[in-house]
């Protein structure tokens, strides 16, 4: 079996995001960026696949700037086989990923194609969705088990009401979440070992891709800071307080 697993270059979740001062944009110069947490769950789930023999073959994509390259590395070492890098300076849009995925997809011919839920730099939550739409495949999202069985996977998704467990036949696009596994530290010797590994390079225009139209971002403002708290004494007073501010 191959499995598939998309990666996204993203600024690291501990950085504390600052916006640009003319409000274009956040800044990402000098920013340290890793993989996005949820496909580093996808990437350990994959590989541990291929530990136990489940999976013959994994493979790291992602679409991004040459800076991604990074990204791959860090793949590579966690065990994946092979990377494929659509490399791109433009900013990517959910739909123009799932086209491209689908065309890696119908050249790979995996039976898996592993995503995280979501990425923590536009939470779009599209991405996995609509490479499924265009490919015609099964699709089960947020999962937090995966049971391979013979042609089929047997997943386990959160839902508001709780879980959800359905089977879906392969080929599939499966969207991973936080409790699915937590994923492991890379090691030096790998880290060395995954310079060696290939890298194939791609573009749009070899893929015979075309962008979807960009959304155009107007502007990005900080939230609003928030207000300093009041200390009561009594029931009494925080039940004035809230009716003061309309809130009972």
């Amino acid at each position: 079996m191959k499995v598939l697993v998309s990666i996204k270059r993203a600024i690291d979740y501990n950085v504390r995001i600052q916006i640009k001062p003319d409000g274009s944009g956040v800044v990402t110069d000098g920013v340290k960026h890793s993989i996005n947490p949820f496909d580093e769950i996808a990437l350990e789930q994959a590989i541990r696949w291929k530990e136990s023999g489940d999976a013959e073959e994994v493979v790291a994509v992602t679409i991004g700037p040459e800076a991604a390259k990074e990204q791959l590395r860090s793949a590579l070492a966690f065990g994946c086989d092979r990377a494929i890098h659509v490399v791109t300076d433009a900013p990517v849009q959910p739909l123009t990923a799932a086209r491209l995925f689908k065309a890696i997809a119908e050249a790979e011919a995996p039976q898996i194609f592993l995503m995280g839920k979501q990425a923590i730099d536009d939470d779009a939550n599209q991405t996995g969705q609509m490479t499924a739409a265009l490919l015609d495949w099964a699709q089960a999202t947020f999962a937090s088990a995966v049971t391979l069985g013979n042609g089929s996977a047997r997943v386990t998704r959160e839902i508001d009401a709780g879980l959800e467990t359905l089977e879906v036949d392969l080929p599939a696009v499966i969207t991973v979440d936080l409790r699915l596994n937590e994923p492991r530290y890379l090691k030096l010797p790998d880290i060395m070992k995954a310079k060696k590994k290939t890298i194939d390079v791609r573009t749009l225009e070899e893929l015979n891709v075309t962008p979807a139209p960009a959304l155009e971002a107007v502007r990005t403002a900080p939230p609003p800071a928030r207000q300093a708290g009041t200390m009561v004494e009594s029931t009494d007073e925080l039940v004035a307080k809230l009716k003061e501010k309309g809130l009972l």
